[in-house]
């Protein structure tokens, strides 16, 4: 007889059943579904998360809680839905606590079973604990068992000469060594490292011992010049194969001297002779560092000690002994050693620099000066003549540590204002030094400023090989702050002369400040201060860069601007007051002068007809005279570029003032207009020839003027009429003739307003019936 089965349940619904009541058990199997997945949704296939079904139980009920306060606000309009929801909410929690039940046995159920395996999984721990400890111990052991692999191996190749096998050997051995560096086996750690120093100790010394031998006898090193003609000795090719093999091992031994060299542990290699294992920060090839053996010994004979030699006064000393045992040098490092460095496929160069502890020096600003000067002058024979490459550091890099630098920029300061006091306040400090040669020094810079710039740009080439773009803005920021000090001083100086403006010391003042505007505007386009200014954007100096805004900031970065702006407009400001009363003050001269000629009766003036020939008024000698004066001495005290302006300036005053003040001031008749003309071109505009083609044209309101006053009478009504009318349209509305313009154009008058023309007509009094 067959098993039974759950077929049935597949089955459609009896046929007694109506559509109605099978739709709704479809409905219920829907719904019994969709809780079955959202309670596996929530609480997940882990059974023991079932104290979660809790917390869902609640929240289902505040759920439903809410559904009922929102059913029984609605049950009135609609309420086959909201009985259809209700029967769904508690078919769902019927649903709810099955699953609750379920879930309680099978919770239940595990924790038994986890409690019968317990004992299982303890034991199961305890034996994999076993089992790494014993794998660790495996480890320790193998790794003792290589290192004494490694020694046995290294001792018998040395007893048979086999030096490459014990550095390959060796080279295992530092592998491990390397493998270990994180590893807390530090007894393990101790023991390798000791052994490791003590195999390439005996390697090294080995090596080292050979490799002097046949320096000794290529004739290494070369202390003095006239060493140079030593000829090495016959065997020369053979001793050459010697050389390169022995560089070659040395070198391969130099992975693990590197490893020696950063470990931190106390158990470094030690030699008697220190100098044959010193190294700098950065340690040098084991080749080169047995070569520098003989210089340090002599460098150390010569230089330390109580010698008189080894005097902190006197860096040149040792500094050129240095450079000149390089120059006897380089030429067997060239052609013996740098071709065997680069067949080994290394990186090294073959020359080699010299340190200088210039702590000792902070106290005394005088030696700590002395000593940069020759650190850098070091620094410069070391790259252009000795072709040193610029990627190896040097000696600048000690200047570069905090504590120096700072003590390098104090004493540039300190040095710097001193000289600023001691400039300023010498007898020569306004007078420019190529005052007898104008053309040498269309500036005419005082010799203060000059001195000053001259002392500036000293410091630019003291700190512009420094490698640290940051230090060098520290200087540059040092320049500005001196150079911001020195404008200060000039002003106050200028305070002292403002009352007499035309001395000397003004105009002094006037060229000092133009000129270094002008070395200024020049260092902004320099390729160095640019280079500076992009290294002070990309790292946001706040001293440099401190109250911009982001656009000044933005013209920066675009090179639309310079570092020295704010400066420039400080000291432009200065120089135009300055400009301002010179030519305030010589104009009140030039006033006071030309009263009289300003009170002329220009109407009494007899025609030109009636004199036998033209000469300048007796009232215009004064003024005249005084222009003149002012012109020549303002010609020899300032700059080219300085007069320029200058005298363009006082045009313009004087066209306006003899316009404003003597001919719309007066009235007059033919023979005054002829009057006023030749004293004007004649005479005042000659003063200002010499120092352009058409001074003229700098007077445009006194020369259209004259035009105007000297037309001839029918011209003159012709004009007067022709503007009347023109007057008469523009205040009825109408727009100015454009043929008006052009009639006053071919007359010569550009600059006055044909209202302005008018005015000037009205002032003749030679009229027809007048």
């Amino acid at each position: 007889m067959a098993a039974p089965s759950d077929e049935p349940r597949q089955k459609s619904l009896p046929e007694h059943v109506d559509d109605e009541s099978g739709a709704l058990w479809e409905d219920e199997r829907g719904l019994q579904q969709h809780v079955v997945d959202f309670l596996t949704n929530k609480a997940g296939d882990d059974l023991k998360s079932h104290k979660n079904i809790g917390d869902i139980l609640e929240s289902l009920k505040e759920e439903n809680n809410v559904l009922s306060e929102q059913v029984l606000a609605v049950s009135d309009s609609v309420p086959l839905k909201v009985s259809a929801a209700l029967c769904a909410a508690e078919n769902a929690a019927c649903s709810l606590q099955d699953l609750l039940h379920r879930e309680e046995m099978m919770a239940n159920l595990l924790e038994q079973h986890l409690q019968g395996v317990q004992p299982s999984k303890d034991h199961l721990g305890r034996m994999l604990n076993q089992i790494q400890t014993i794998e660790r111990h495996m480890k320790y052991l193998s790794c003792l068992q290589l290192i004494e692999e490694c020694s046995s191996s290294i001792q018998q190749c040395l007893m048979t000469g086999s030096v490459w096998e014990a550095i390959r050997a060796i080279d295992s051995m530092g592998a491990v060594h390397a493998g270990l560096k994180t590893s807390g086996c530090s007894s393990l750690k101790a023991f390798l490292q000791e052994t490791l120093s003590f195999w390439h100790r005996i390697i090294k010394d080995r090596l080292s011992g050979d490799f002097e031998k046949i320096l000794a006898q290529l004739h290494w090193p070369n202390i003095s010049p006239t060493a140079q003609s030593l000829a090495p000795v016959g065997n020369h090719q053979e001793l050459s194969v010697q050389l390169e093999l022995l560089v070659t091992q040395l070198l391969a031994l130099q992975t693990t001297d590197n490893l020696l060299f950063h470990s931190t542990s106390p158990l470094l290699p030690t030699q008697a002779d220190s100098s044959a294992t010193a190294v700098s920060q950065s340690p040098i090839c084991l080749p080169i560092q047995i070569m520098l053996v003989p210089f340090r010994k002599r460098f150390r004979y010569h230089f330390c000690g109580n010698r008189q030699t080894s005097s902190l006064s006197k860096p040149e000393w040792y500094l050129t002994q240095v450079l000149l045992w390089m120059s006897n040098n380089s030429t067997f490092m060239e052609e013996k050693i740098q071709p065997i460095l680069e067949g080994a496929e290394t990186h090294l160069s073959a020359r080699e620099k010299v340190a200088s502890d210039a702590l000792r020096l902070l106290y005394d600003d005088a030696l700590f000066c002395h000593l940069v000067e020759e650190v850098l002058q070091f620094e410069k024979e070391l790259r252009s003549k000795l072709s040193y490459p610029p990627a190896l550091p040097g000696l600048l890099h000690l200047l570069l540590e905090n504590t120096v630098l700072q003590k390098w920029l104090t004493v540039e300061k300190k040095m710097a204002v001193e000289k600023m006091d001691a400039m300023l306040s010498s007898e020569g400090a306004w007078s420019c030094q190529y005052k007898e040669m104008c053309d040498m020094d269309e500036l005419r810079a005082p010799d203060c400023a000059e001195t000053f710039m001259m002392l500036l740009q000293v410091i630019t080439e003291r700190y512009r090989y420094l490698t640290c773009p940051s230090a060098q803005l520290k200087f540059l920021g040092l320049q500005k702050e001196l150079l911001d000090d020195f404008r200060i001083r000039l002003t106050q100086v200028m305070k002292e002369d403002s009352r007499y403006p035309l001395s000397a010391r003004y105009c002094a003042i006037l060229n000092a400040v133009n000129y270094i505007s002008t070395i200024l505007r020049d260092w902004g386009d320099n390729v160095f201060f640019l280079q500076l200014q992009q290294a002070a954007v990309s790292l946001n100096d706040e001293v440099l860069l401190g109250g911009l805004g982001q656009m000044e900031l933005g013209q920066l970065a675009a090179l639309e601007g310079s570092l020295f702006d704010s400066l420039l407009a400080l000291l432009d400001r200065l120089k135009g007051d300055m400009m301002g009363r010179l030519l305030d003050w010589t104009m009140r001269e030039f006033k006071e002068k030309a009263k009289p000629y300003s009170q002329n009766r220009w109407l009494s003036f007899p025609s030109q007809q009636d004199q036998s020939s033209m000469s300048l008024s007796s009232s215009a000698c004064p003024m005249m005279l005084c222009l003149r004066d002012r012109l020549l001495s303002l010609h020899q005290l300032l700059g080219l570029s300085l007069f320029q302006l200058t005298w363009q300036g006082l045009a313009e005053r004087l066209d306006h003032f003899l316009y404003q003040d003597v001919i719309l001031a007066n009235h007059f008749s033919d023979g005054g207009a002829a009057q006023l003309h030749f004293d004007m071109s004649r005479n005042l505009f000659p003063l200002f020839g010499q120092y352009c083609k058409r001074p003229e044209n700098f007077f445009k309101h006194v020369k259209e003027a004259c035009i105007i006053l000297r037309l001839s009478v029918g011209s003159a009504i012709l004009l007067r009429n022709v503007l009347e009318e023109a007057e008469e349209e523009t205040d009825a509305g109408d727009h100015e003739r454009p043929t008006l313009m052009s009639t006053l154009h071919e007359l010569g008058v550009y600059c006055l307003a044909p209202c302005d023309v008018l005015y000037v007509l009205r002032l003749r009094v030679s009229w027809p019936g007048q």
